[in-house]
């Protein structure tokens, strides 16, 4: 096995996001070539789609210096009319059991379960996606959702990041309660198709997190990826590195497999 993205989550998704982070981009031609603000978000939208079984690591370093690091696996499924994710926590030993359950409907705001024993399980409403997910700095919203597929997409300019010229994809929801963000930003490497920094805003302009690849990984199929990601909340001093470690795609879920009763402690 290859390494595996952790962007996007998200969603994104990690993100995607999560999710956003099993994203892998084709073969394509850059953006400079004459590819649209649309048919770029398209295709990174379009790749996010499939079943996989991922195991990732989960780093959460603190101000004060304090570090905690999960093992998790997760489990996704997405569709072009709906995404379920299940992460759930491997190791350390004392938190094995703990879960997120995520699910959204294209054009709905998403919702979800927090499962951590011997507490009782806990809904997750759209209003609180904004929470950190196993308090890291990647929110449940940046795991799950997909803004590659929002409705309003543009080219806003270009800009050099770590000495690769990327083309600057700027995503708005265009439907209220679909997203905690008003807009996300995103840095696409116009050579390898790949994200190399994302920023979410508030409705006042406000960064509210910033994702960025800090290692381009290919992934078993020989596409490019982002292999391992730092995500900030610049209203916290803290940091978070998600690090992908293997992926297994084309696995067959079903609706049981996104509940509490697979979770196994």
């Amino acid at each position: 096995m290859k390494l595996l993205s952790s962007f996007y989550i998200p969603g994104g998704a990690i993100i995607a996001a999560g999710a956003f982070f099993v994203a892998a981009m084709p073969a394509a031609e850059p953006e400079s070539s004459g590819i649209s603000a649309k048919e770029l978000a398209n295709r990174m939208s379009a790749v996010r789609q499939g079943n996989a079984l991922v195991r990732a690591k989960l780093e959460m370093r603190a101000a004060d210096g304090n570090k905690q690091v999960l093992q998790l696996q997760i489990k996704e499924r997405r569709t072009p009319t709906s995404t379920d994710l299940l992460y759930q926590v491997q190791w350390p030993k004392e938190r094995k059991g703990e879960a997120v359950i995520l699910h959204q409907d294209s054009g709905a705001a998403p919702r979800g379960t927090v499962i951590a024993p011997p507490a009782a399980a806990r809904a997750l409403e759209g209003s609180q996606m904004d929470g950190g997910l196993f308090g890291s700095d990647l929110s449940y919203q940046d795991a799950i959702e997909d803004f590659f597929a929002w409705k309003d997409q543009a080219i806003t300019g270009s800009e050099v990041i770590n000495g690769v010229e990327c083309q600057i994809l700027e995503s708005k929801p265009g439907k209220s309660g679909v997203s905690i963000y008003a807009k996300v930003r995103c840095w696409v490497d116009s050579k390898r198709l790949v994200p190399l920094r994302i920023e979410k805003y508030s409705a006042a302009g406000q960064v509210l997190r910033r994702i960025d690849t800090t290692y381009v990984a290919r992934d078993q199929r020989d596409r490019f990826i982002p292999g391992k990601l730092t995500v900030q909340n610049p209203s916290k001093n803290s940091i978070t590195e998600f690090d992908g470690a293997r992926i297994e795609q084309g696995m067959q879920f079903t609706d049981r497999d996104f509940t509490p009763e697979t979770i196994s402690n």
